[in-house]
């Protein structure tokens, strides 16, 4: 048999009746038409929102406001002696060799130098954050914070 687009049928069942709304008893959808005895739901034009709970308070409205919806700041930290095993003097320690030398993992988290442990040799951060010791640690041995 040759396919033409005058044979090709759909697959059985997949053409679903259209259910008809007011033709009598026998339609099955008759009388009231699916939408049942009284209430405002058998209206014409009758939606309700999500979370409506038969014209109670709904629950949203019972709970209370609390707070306000701030992004926390999420950093990822890097230790003063984590940069000293694996930098070398004059070395630059930015995101992209902090990153290469496997200290942080993640591309959009922002870095923050903590200064747990310490530095022996000066070192130029182009890093944006750090703590307050970290900082007192960095310069007194003659390191650089540049700006980006």
């Amino acid at each position: 048999m040759i396919v033409r687009i005058g044979n090709i049928k759909s697959p059985r069942g997949a053409n679903k009746r259209k259910k008809r709304l007011g033709c009598g008893p026998g339609s099955g959808h008759g009388k009231t038409s699916g939408r049942g005895h009284k209430g405002q739901g058998q209206h014409a034009g009758s939606k309700t929102y999500a979370g409506f709970q038969g014209g109670n308070v709904p629950l949203f409205r019972h709970l209370p406001k609390r707070g306000f919806k701030t992004k926390k700041r999420e950093y990822e930290v890097v230790n003063l002696k984590d940069i000293e095993e694996r930098f070398s003097q004059g070395e630059e320690v930015s995101v992209e060799s902090l990153r290469r030398k496997g200290l942080i993992k993640s591309k959009n988290v922002e870095i923050k130098i903590l200064g747990q442990g310490n530095i022996s040799k000066p070192l130029i951060f182009k890093v944006k954050h750090f703590s307050r010791s970290a900082f007192k640690k960095i310069e007194a041995l003659g390191g650089k914070v540049v700006d980006d």
